[in-house]
């Protein structure tokens, strides 16, 4: 198997596609939201532990320094022995083109299923607000995206509340709070709060 870059709208998912394909136990998987020089310097010496076997390094990241990927540049041009790399990123243009020059790149499809937000706006009581939050306290940042962009569009079409200017502008700025990583339950609550106060403006 060669090194390649797999690009995917949603790198979760085709890392569990990656892995459910790799028929090894020597398999690492390097996550983080952006791929820095410390982060390079842990593949490569994990790259020079040799295996008599086939080693699969699965670096997985939103964003790559360049910096860090110049630091890999020259494993990805001779890898040791047994060691095959897998870059996963949503566009091939993260990476540099000294870097796709050297991999094969693949694209790996994602069908978006329906989100179902689990909790009813119009009808919803404290008690259901507080276990919502808990359910949903360690939810992903993509999940957490996906459940405030369906409480905006649940609130104005289908519990029909009529949403001020400011707090249509609370649901952009709590996707930006979002992709900061802020808590998940600290958004929520104060969205479901916020919207638990206005059902009482209907939309004419």
């Amino acid at each position: 198997m060669e090194a390649k870059i797999v690009t995917c709208a949603d790198m979760e998912y085709a890392k569990n596609q990656i892995l459910s394909s790799i028929d090894s136990k020597l398999t690492k998987v390097y996550f983080s939201d952006e791929f820095k020089v410390d982060d390079a310097k842990m593949v490569m010496r994990e790259a020079y532990i040799a295996e008599e076997s086939i080693k699969h390094l699965i670096i997985v990241a939103t964003t790559y320094r360049i910096e860090a990927q110049n630091a890999l540049l020259k494993l990805l041009e001779e890898p040791p022995r047994n060691i095959v790399f897998i870059l996963i990123a949503k566009s091939k243009t993260a990476l540099l083109p000294t870097i796709r020059s050297r991999m094969q790149i693949e694209s790996v499809a994602f069908e978006k299923e329906p989100f179902v937000l689990e909790i009813d706006i119009a009808k919803m009581e404290l008690g259901d607000i507080f276990n919502f939050l808990k359910k949903n306290k360690n939810i992903s940042k993509i999940v957490l995206k996906d459940t405030i962009e369906t409480m905006l569009k649940v609130s104005l079409i289908g519990a029909k509340i009529k949403l001020r200017e400011s707090e249509l502008v609370l649901f952009n700025k709590s996707l930006l709070l979002a992709e900061l990583n802020t808590r998940p339950q600290t958004i929520l609550s104060t969205l479901l709060l916020m919207l638990y106060h206005a059902r009482g403006r209907k939309l004419s």
